[in-house]
């Protein structure tokens, strides 16, 4: 679990005794990482390791306190992201940085300094041809990025680094919106890349991926490095164990419930996006007690509109929802939550509570109009105390206390004072959207847990999840959705992943299964 084997002569990228502070808290706390050229390394570590804050610093985006930076031994001092990517170090953030109106040449040459007077986008395209076939990634040059897939989206961003020179790539989740043959795909470029000798890191929770893909993992707990390992001489529970400091269940015991009475019904919802475009077009399912029905879909095909739509948040052009057997169609949000219906919605910063509020204010967001919160205009505040203290201890929120601020809790901590507030009146329906999205191992093992508990209770869980191994894992039945449509559902103990990814790519169910009646 140490450097030691690694040659001089073999390394690319050294960072040495790397401190990183942010007011109350070191982020990197004298850290060493070393990778080598041709290969792919992993960066593990829970939320708050401080992952990102290191390979920010590799990318020129903070400065560090102290440590030393090498780039194929030459030491170096970067003042911007500028210098990092003249030294052939790039980085593909987790959320794309491209500008949707232009084409993809025009993206990949935007803000280079070369040519200064006039742009040459043929010689440009002829290079990212070359790129492309050199890869293995497949683009077309002249197309509009908002006509792009979100793994074709992804092409473009490598094919910028490379275009810019670099020989160190960093990776930033680069699964978390990806369909399985895309991620498949990306897995085949990335080898390529480290066969030519590139260096890959690659940042992570996915922790079948880290061991399928890497050469080598470091893993970082609370701002340090506590191991360094082969991947193929580990586990994925002995790294989970790295991380959190202690096993961590990976089959998360599903009791065997019968479904109960229905409670959701969805019926031919049309929906519009906030751009006036069309985003649900006919969806139709239901959702009964004891049942978790999830919906796997790649990003940007209608989950979020219809989140919103069946909280009251969205009007529907068409269509019409049933809350146990009531019409809630046109319900306001109030009312829907009066009814039973609670909501972990898709970004928990912006959505989900309020940072610059105290715990104990998030936590009676929803109810402080409703007794025993509040008698009339007069909020209780000695009830609302006790209530918070109960909830941070029962849901096992890690915070100095209930007059904490929301914005400085982790990401896991923040998920769980959600859910702390959603469950704790024991919801009818839980309409739950990524629940688990960039979460640390430990945390998303709670989360889950969580919502396994409320389906035995007897909740009916829409389950709206972009990752496909958490839908398999968790739900009862799986709808796949695509460009607002359902294109198919299957019973999750029955689930075939690759007929799913399938389907999230836009094939209808019903043509898979011609296609293997016809091959049978």
């Amino acid at each position: 679990m140490t450097e030691s084997n690694v040659q001089q002569s073999d390394i690319a990228v050294e960072m040495r005794d790397i401190v990183k502070r942010f007011p109350g808290v070191i982020a990197n706390d004298h850290v060493t990482f070393i990778a080598k050229r041709g290969e792919i390394h992993a960066l593990l570590g829970e939320n708050g390791a401080g992952k990102s804050t290191l390979m920010n610093v590799l990318a020129g985006l903070y400065a560090p306190e102290e440590g030393e930076i090498f780039i194929n031994g030459r030491k170096m001092t970067f003042h911007s992201p500028r210098d990092a990517i003249e030294a052939g170090v790039g980085m593909v953030h987790q959320h794309f940085r491209l500008v949707p109106t232009l084409t993809v040449v025009e993206n990949v040459v935007l803000g280079l300094d070369e040519p200064r007077f006039k742009l040459n986008l043929e010689e440009a395209t002829q290079k990212i041809e070359a790129l492309a076939e050199q890869y293995g990634l497949k683009i077309t040059p002249d197309a509009f990025i908002w006509q792009l897939s979100v793994g074709e989206q992804q092409r473009v961003e490598i094919i910028k680094a490379l275009y810019r020179g670099a020989q160190i790539l960093i990776l930033d989740e680069p699964t978390a919106v990806l369909t399985p043959q895309e991620t498949v795909e990306l897995f085949s470029t990335l080898r390529s890349m480290a066969a030519k000798g590139h260096t890959i890191i690659f940042i992570s929770h996915k922790l079948d991926e880290v061991t399928a893909i890497s050469d080598r993992v470091t893993v970082l707990r609370a701002g340090k490095v506590v191991a360094v390992v082969e991947a193929k001489d580990v586990t994925k529970e002995k790294l989970a164990e790295l991380m959190v400091g202690r096993p961590v269940i990976f089959r998360l015991e599903k009791p065997e419930v019968a479904p109960g009475q229905e409670v959701l019904r969805a019926e031919d919802l049309h929906a519009l996006n906030n751009k006036g475009l069309p985003a649900l077009k006919g969806v139709s399912f239901t959702v009964r007690a004891h049942e978790i029905v999830g919906v796997a879909g790649v990003s940007g095909n209608g989950q979020a509109e219809l989140s919103e739509a069946l909280y009251g948040l969205r009007p529907l052009q068409k269509g019409k929802i049933y809350l146990n057997g009531q019409n809630i169609t046109k319900a306001p949000t109030r009312e829907i939550i009066r009814q039973g219906v609670a909501q972990v919605p898709e970004d928990r910063h912006k959505e989900g509570s309020i940072g610059d509020m105290d715990l104990a204010e998030n936590l009676i967001l929803k109810n402080y109009r409703q007794p025993p919160i509040s008698r009339g205009p007069v909020i209780s505040w000695k009830y609302v105390f006790d209530f918070a203290k109960t909830l941070i201890r029962r849901f096992d929120v890690k915070a100095p206390g209930i007059h904490t601020r929301a914005r400085l809790l982790s990401g896991g901590n923040l998920q769980k004072l959600i859910l702390a507030r959603e469950l704790s009146s024991d919801p009818a329906l839980i309409i739950a959207m990524h629940p688990t999205q960039g979460l640390d191992v430990g945390a998303t093992e709670s989360v889950r847990e969580l919502l396994l508990q409320e389906r035995s209770k007897g909740a009916a869980i829409l389950l709206i999840s972009e990752d496909l191994d958490e839908v398999m894992q968790l739900s009862d039945r799986i709808l796949v959705i695509y460009e607002g449509e359902i294109m198919g559902e299957v019973p999750a103990d029955r689930a075939d992943r690759n007929e799913i990814g399938l389907m999230m790519a836009g094939a209808r169910q019903e043509t898979l299964n011609h296609h293997e009646t016809v091959a049978a």
